[in-house]
């Protein structure tokens, strides 16, 4: 009987803290809200009359018997996405892009105007806007932002109010790849009038390439108002924890931060280095690990806990972390790295602010890579069943041990991480990749139920000058072969990325 009771009172406290949790996920608001009010509750506004008219801004065709719904970003071009007469309010903003440049997360940057003003208040590559930084593509969901199909789509919901005129643009800055194809929605609310006390959102990237000695400024600004997130990324030059840092929040002048951490990780709520995950509030898109080369963006918003100011606020955290020689001794527990850092700031305040610091170029946002399009390298293929387009090279053996090969050239001998850009599909087979006839890690299954490129990372190499060669060898049939439709063992390449990682200013070995 006292088991009988101790387990209902159990299955009562777990359904108490699912409906706690339930409760606070779903009400993404970043002050509390009256109860009484729609706002505080995203479902229950649904049963009352809304305020305003809904509206909607898109890269649709205006032909609406055709298809023709993207548009086309030329290098150096600016894609205006929308031009709003207020006053009003952005709810939803979704995009999707297309493009040869496998770093066009970094290449192309989003702005926006508030009220007119001839700069932005908004100025982020796009990627970096959406949780993920470096450029890579990566998949995960958080309140505010997320990112789907294997970080192509991405969603957006933060309010963004603004009182006279919204300016939404995207701009293709790298000229080495290119146009650019792009999907959007924009959905937003045309009201009669906004509070006198409404905040304008804000988001701001900054970058240190490498971290010079002391904090990195996340942001510095001037208003009224209230912090909301960061985005953090790292692009690592030494072997070690890179995270010892702590964060440092100094409110209206204070002559010391009143809000101190503990450490990076602890930052952004996770504990004892980083792994990938991802939660409402605060996750790791991308952590490949230690050593130098390896790549990590984290998150973390404050929409249960915003840091108010009323004059002024400075943000920054330091970069310091452990490092390690090439062979595993510790030279250092919590001294200044030489990382390559980037973040991105997200706050509300009044009024609108801009800056007078320009963004970095596009080359400069992402490493020194060299990047080799497939379709311009020399390719042995057995059997040479090859079909060439504009995205890469398709293989299509038919036969489970086709071997395709690429030669490349290395200039410069070197420590040299390596990766490619593969499409797998639905008639995917089982492919070994091979640097040189040495496996590069384990056999890849390239079949899936759709298909996507994505980037394969193939570890660290040290490198001679000369030929080099790329192989995928065929090893048989995948499981998930569908029973029905042809063997044709398929594997797609787009392009061969190579990093000399003494081309980083800070890699030390």
């Amino acid at each position: 009987m006292q088991r009988l009771a101790t387990r209902q009172l159990r299955r009562l406290l777990c359904l108490i803290a699912g409906i706690w949790a339930f409760t606070v996920l779903a009400t993404p608001q970043v002050s509390a809200q009256p109860l009484d009010d729609p706002a505080s509750d995203l479902l229950d506004h649904l049963t009352r009359p809304q305020p305003g008219s809904t509206r909607r801004a898109s890269s649709s065709d205006p032909d609406l018997d055709a298809n023709g719904d993207s548009k086309t970003i030329l290098p150096g071009q600016t894609l205006v996405l929308a031009d709003l007469e207020g006053p009003g309010v952005i709810h939803h903003i979704w995009n999707t892009t297309a493009s040869l440049d496998p770093f066009s997360g970094r290449s192309l940057v989003l702005r926006i105007y508030w009220d007119g003003l001839d700069k932005p208040s908004v100025e982020v590559p796009l990627g970096d806007f959406f949780g993920v930084g470096h450029g890579v593509q990566a998949s995960f969901q958080s309140l505010p932002v997320g990112v789907s199909s294997l970080g192509r789509s991405r969603t957006c919901r933060w309010k963004m109010p603004f009182r006279k005129r919204a300016k939404i643009t995207l701009t293709n800055e790298r000229a080495d790849f290119g146009p650019t194809a792009c999907y959007y929605y924009i959905d937003w609310e045309k009201v009669e009038q906004l509070p006198e006390d409404t905040l304008y959102f804000h988001a701001r990237y900054r970058q240190q390439t490498p971290a010079k000695p002391g904090d990195h400024v996340l942001l510095e600004t001037e208003g009224r108002g209230h912090y909301v997130g960061t985005v953090y990324s790292a692009h690592q030059t030494r072997t070690g924890w890179f995270g010892e840092g702590d964060d440092r929040f100094t409110i209206d002048g204070e002559a010391t931060p009143s809000l101190r951490g503990t450490g990076t990780e602890d930052y952004f709520d996770d504990a004892w280095g980083f792994r990938e995950f991802a939660g409402p509030f605060h996750g790791v898109t991308l952590y490949e690990g230690p050593m130098a080369g390896d790549r990590v963006t984290a998150y973390r918003w404050h929409l249960t806990d915003p840091i108010r100011f009323s004059k002024s606020l400075k943000a920054s955290i330091e970069h310091r972390g452990s490092t390690y020689s090439e062979t595993a001794e510790k030279l250092s527990s919590s001294g200044e790295r030489e990382d390559w850092i980037s973040s991105t700031a997200f706050w509300y305040q009044s009024p609108a602010t801009t800056w007078e610091e320009p963004l970095a170029a596009a080359k400069d946002r992402v490493a020194p890579y060299k990047i080799l399009l497939a379709s311009l390298l020399t390719k042995r293929a057995t059997p040479d069943k090859t079909e060439m387009s504009e995205a890469g090279v398709s293989f299509n053996p038919g036969v489970a041990d086709g071997e395709i090969a690429f030669d490349f050239e290395v200039e410069k001998a070197g420590r040299y991480k390596f990766s490619a850009i593969l499409l797998d599909n639905v008639f995917g087979g089982r492919y070994q990749p091979l640097l040189d006839d040495q496996p590069l890690g384990p056999v890849l299954d390239m079949c899936s139920k759709g298909g996507d490129w994505r980037e394969y990372v193939f570890d660290l190499h040290d490198l001679e000058s000369g030929t080099h060669t790329f192989k995928l060898s065929g090893r048989g049939s995948s499981p998930l072969q569908r029973t029905i439709g042809p063997k044709l063992y398929s594997v797609g390449i787009s392009s061969l990325i190579l990093l000399r990682m003494e081309d980083m200013p800070g890699f030390q070995r």
